[in-house]
């Protein structure tokens, strides 16, 4: 007679075995986090930039030469100063009837290569031309030693006396010489000249200029834009514009120009000649 009290062994495997267990993916990442799985998505993607913010950028100005940018707003930085979105414009009459006019000076260049007219900041220290991407160099210059190198800027050019700058192919806006040049000289704007000044080479100007007292002497002919003597000049003279001999002048030499000035007490020895050059 069979036992009945043990369970079969087969009976007992097959309701052991059969019992379906849970898969391993479906149990939580994080037992203690009960929130749904699209939640806990959401959260790691924010977590990770995608739900990041763009920072606010405040309107700010360079204190030398007022270009302004946009820059982000951080309390780290407390020397930013905050640009009005709209700046008065010259001339515009305030709520209370006084006329505003923008602080900003601005002075217009022209670009070296393109010729290209550019607006900029009287404090500037250089610009970008905007249409051929030339560099402009706006800075002043004075040379107070001996030097041998190229030069070409927009702004003041000034050769003291005692100094000398040699083998040189100079640009320079405007131009005073006191000492001893040797090379090529360009003055978009004046040339100054005093009596301590030593010129050597070939030079062109848009405007001589011989101040009262000084004293210059040129062997050729002088191809210059025009001229403004207050000292005295000996040379033969080819200006496109006027020349004018202040009442201390003291000309030398023969003139074609397309004006002619002469003020009471200019001493003038030689030959005029007005028509355009």
């Amino acid at each position: 007679m069979q036992d009945r009290s043990k369970p079969e062994q087969g009976c007992s495997n097959a309701a052991t075995s059969g019992a379906p267990s849970e898969p391993a993916s479906r149990s939580s990442d994080n037992p203690a986090d009960s929130r749904p799985r699209k939640t806990r998505a959401r959260s790691r993607a924010d977590i990770s930039g995608g739900g990041a913010k763009k920072t606010a950028k405040v309107s700010v100005s360079c204190p030398s030469c007022g270009h302004q940018q946009a820059e982000p707003r951080c309390g780290l930085f407390h020397g930013l100063q905050e640009v009005p979105a709209t700046l008065p414009r010259a001339g515009t009459a305030s709520a209370g009837g006084t006329v505003q006019t923008a602080t900003r000076e601005i002075r217009r260049v022209v670009c070296f290569n393109c010729k290209t007219e550019l607006e900029v900041p009287t404090a500037a220290q250089s610009t970008m031309c905007k249409r051929c991407s030339t560099h402009v160099d706006l800075r002043d210059y004075t040379i107070n030693k001996c030097d041998s190198k190229n030069f070409k800027t927009k702004g003041r050019f000034v050769i003291q006396e005692g100094a000398y700058l040699f083998n040189t192919d100079t640009i320079a806006s405007e131009v005073v010489l006191k000492g001893r040049f040797l090379g090529k000289l360009t003055a978009e704007k004046s040339l100054e000249i005093y009596n301590t000044a030593e010129l050597k080479g070939t030079f062109t100007a848009n405007l001589l200029v011989i101040p009262a007292g000084q004293r210059f002497r040129w062997s050729d002919a002088l191809q210059i834009g025009g001229a403004d003597i207050a000292g005295e000049l000996v040379a033969h003279v080819r200006a496109k514009q006027t020349v004018t001999l202040r009442s201390t002048a003291r000309f030398f030499g023969d003139v074609e120009a397309g004006g002619l000035v002469v003020e009471p007490g200019a001493v003038f020895v030689g030959k005029a000649s007005i028509r355009p050059v």
